[in-house]
């Protein structure tokens, strides 16, 4: 059972590259919460916030209640972070929660977001900020079978000649910031690839507790209530800091930039963006990765070449051709969609679709509200305002309703292969 420390609330941030299953554990967590009265901030690139839909369809939550906050079309760690500060004051303001957990988006670096959060604690008495919480906890998601198919079981993070572009980079940073580590699908690749993972893990960040595991299966204890963040420790236990040779000037240094920078990570709002990246910069360079990051206002969508887009089409699919494009046609430019659709051959049921890397999934998720006996439709809607001004005088709330994340994609082409899977029966 939760017992407050203070009258300031605790903040817990979730994060991890596309895909990793930060959902899952975010939706395991809140259906074990041990009395916790957990308020949930989900943040996602598209212009569609489908983790906070997953999360309030799996009933843990609801938007109606306003536990949950979905913070969309940006990153909280660059454009959105104002709406996260304002956001974390009036759940704290609230006093119906006594702590609160944030799902960042896949491309996020945590540093940016940690520092958003460490300025409402109230360390600097001349800051012009309500001191309501404080960062209890940092928590990565890493994709143990996406690391082995396409990061050479880690092997790529690992590389002196990375650009400042490259996708390892932010994994890096992802990896190096946090205080546990929850390597996710761990029974879908082998002893070995694990153990290699493992092993770049521990080089990035040989302090943080890493938890192996399936399906995003945890203790609550392990995200809720840890008390584990310590931002100097964070920074000194990185991997690049404990690979260095360095003498006493160059030690003292290191202190001396570290002093520096916690002060402006805690006091300065306006300079913290530049002041951190910089630091980042200089150190990062003596380990061999270059991570000069420009956030500004561009966001790590544009950071990073990474672009997004919603598809949406109330028609149905047909089955065999919507697999034929999943399986057989899929652009290797797309990182991470999901979403959700229906096929002509099954119209009651809702499926879930989650593409991550080479791993693609549909799930059964349930009847379409449109599916259900009049009675019990006309309860929903009456009882649902939103989603009865969406309703659709043929199809209901059925709908085809995908968020592609990728680097260079052929947005028209994705969308002239889809609308292409639309059933030939569809009225």
């Amino acid at each position: 059972m939760f017992q407050k420390k203070d009258k300031r609330i605790p903040v817990s941030l979730l994060t991890g590259y596309l895909g990793a299953g930060k959902t899952t554990v975010l939706n395991h967590v809140l259906a074990n919460q041990d009395g916790y009265k957990v308020a949930v901030i989900v943040n996602d690139i598209g212009e569609v916030n489908i983790d906070a839909s997953l999360i309030a369809k799996g009933g843990a939550v609801t938007q109606k209640d306003e536990n949950l906050v979905p913070l969309s079309n940006g990153c909280i760690c660059c454009t959105l972070k104002v709406d996260l500060m304002k956001q974390i004051v009036e759940l704290a303001r609230s006093g119906r929660f006594d702590y609160i957990l944030i799902e960042a988006s896949g491309i996020c670096e945590p540093g940016p977001i940690a520092g958003s959060i460490c300025m409402l604690d109230g360390s600097d008495p001349n800051a012009q900020l309500p001191a309501v919480a404080y960062l209890d906890s940092i928590t990565t998601v890493v994709d143990a079978k996406r690391m082995a198919d396409e990061f050479g079981a880690g092997a790529s993070l690992m590389q002196d000649d990375l650009d400042e572009e490259d996708i390892e980079n932010l994994l890096i940073q992802q990896i190096e910031y946090c205080t546990t580590i929850i390597l996710n699908k761990v029974d879908d690749i082998t002893d070995q690839e694990k153990a290699d993972v493992l092993a770049v893990i521990k080089a990035l960040q040989p302090d943080a507790k890493i938890i192996e595991t399936n399906y995003g299966k945890i203790d609550v204890k392990e995200v809720l209530s840890t008390g584990n963040f310590d931002y100097r420790k964070i920074i000194q236990s990185a991997g690049w800091v404990k690979a260095m040779e360095l003498d006493g000037e160059n030690s003292e240094d290191l202190d001396h930039e570290e002093h520096d920078h916690h002060h402006e990570h805690e006091h300065d709002h306006d300079e913290h963006d530049h002041d951190e990246h910089e630091h980042h910069e200089h150190e990062h360079e003596s380990h061999g990765h270059h991570h000069h990051h420009h956030h500004h206002d561009e966001g790590e969508a544009e950071e990073y070449g990474i672009s997004t887009f919603v598809y949406q089409n109330v028609k149905p699919f047909d089955k065999d051709k919507f697999e034929a494009f999943i399986f057989q046609s899929w652009p290797k430019e797309v990182i991470r969609a999901k979403g959700l659709f229906w096929i002509i051959e099954n119209p009651n049921v809702a499926y879930i679709f989650e593409q991550s890397g080479k791993q693609k999934t549909a799930t059964d998720d349930g009847d379409w509200i449109a599916a259900l006996p009049e009675e019990d439709k006309k309860e929903i809607l009456a009882m649902n305002p939103d989603i009865a001004a969406e309703w659709d005088p043929v199809y209901g709330d059925r709908i085809n309703k995908l968020v592609f994340i990728g680097r260079k994609m052929d947005k028209e082409g994705i969308i002239r292969a889809l609308d292409a899977c639309i059933s030939d029966k569809a009225k």
